[in-house]
């Protein structure tokens, strides 16, 4: 790792970031070397204690969350300080649950000028919940967040990306505005789909007044290679990982970016009953992902996925990949010798 990494990893900063952004907002826009590229980029984090994490479902069920030590405060409340320091902003995702004991986290988020967004309530798979579940679910975490705010909530993701065709209708009907669950990559064990998705159009609307931002993969046709987050961007060399995304914006495509305040928590504690894959996917590289989120959150100059969507107003990039973005993309794909099926 570059010593400009970790000369960036200082540990102060504060929340009080609107006049700042009032001050600063050009400088934001050009920082890094992102200035040259087109494109947008868009920066969310999913608001989940460790113990939510589906690696852990099986060690740590619902049932045993409440004794779990709470960690989700302090890790949420870094990136925060991370972000202000960039100055840079973000869509949180938060989880209901998470928002049920941590009101004031959710208050400080939105204080700090970031889009507060929904997670659900009780990290359940979509796909494991029958209609009636699945919007008694979303509708119980979206009026807790806004009954924090006093402002509506746009945006949801889905717990592990495991969005389906038949929860599209439901999220609208209860007031959502978009959806950003889609990681259009090959086959995964946990992430859903919905038809008609490309890789190539990360920002589709899917009904009228309703949009889909789908997480970023390195196009392989209508699908790609995940390059959006997670486990991938903790495994990846971090140089490698920049240049994915330069290349993805050199396409004229929008980049999305996502992480959980757990992934900078390498202390976070150890159970037993997880099996050697689970841990693996689950901890791999905790202890070098806050140094690797430092750099990128001050690398290029992310917005939020609600401004993403405002921006781009639906315009599909025109124009082929340079051959400078072409060659980037063949190059990481001889290198990924890991399968892009198996981090969630």
């Amino acid at each position: 790792m570059s010593s400009d990494i970790a000369m960036a990893a200082g540990k102060s900063g504060s929340l009080d970031l609107a006049a700042k952004r009032e001050a600063g907002q050009s400088s934001a826009a050009g920082k890094g070397s992102a200035g040259t590229e087109s494109g947008r980029v868009a920066l969310s984090i999913d608001v989940e204690d460790w113990f939510h994490a589906a690696n852990l479902a099986r060690a740590v069920p619902p049932e045993a969350w409440d004794a779990c030590e709470l960690r989700v405060e302090r890790n949420t409340m870094r990136m925060l300080q991370i972000l202000d320091a960039a100055n840079v902003r973000a869509t949180f995702f938060v989880l209901g649950w998470v928002a049920e004991r941590c009101p004031r986290l959710v208050r400080s988020i939105a204080e700090a000028g970031h889009e507060v967004a929904c997670h659900g309530y009780g990290h359940q798979l979509v796909t494991s919940l029958g209609a009636d579940e699945f919007r008694a679910d979303v509708s119980r975490a979206k009026h807790h967040l806004e009954d924090l705010l006093g402002a509506p909530v746009r945006g949801y993701r889905a717990p592990s990306f495991s969005i389906t065709d038949w929860a599209i209708p439901i999220l609208q009907e209860v007031g959502f505005e978009y959806d950003s669950s889609v990681v259009p990559t090959i086959a995964h064990d946990r992430y859903g789909k919905l038809t008609g998705m490309d890789a190539g159009r990360p920002v589709t609307l899917l009904r009228e007044g309703f949009h889909e931002v789908s997480i970023s993969c390195l196009r392989l046709g209508k699908r790609g290679i995940p390059w959006g987050g997670g486990g991938y961007f903790r495994l990846a060399p971090y140089a490698l990982w920049v240049q994915g995304v330069r290349a993805i914006l050199r396409s004229g495509r929008p980049y999305v970016f996502y992480i959980h305040p757990w992934e900078i928590d390498a202390g976070q504690p150890r159970v037993s009953g997880m099996k050697p894959f689970e841990m693996f996917r689950h901890r791999i590289n905790l202890s070098r992902c806050e140094e690797r989120f430092i750099a990128l959150a001050g690398a290029f100059p992310w917005t939020t996925i609600g401004d993403l969507i405002d921006e781009e107003k639906l315009r599909v990039p025109g124009g082929k990949r340079s051959a400078a973005s072409m060659r980037t993309i063949e190059t990481l794909q001889s290198c990924l010798t890991w399968s892009p099926a198996f981090f969630c």
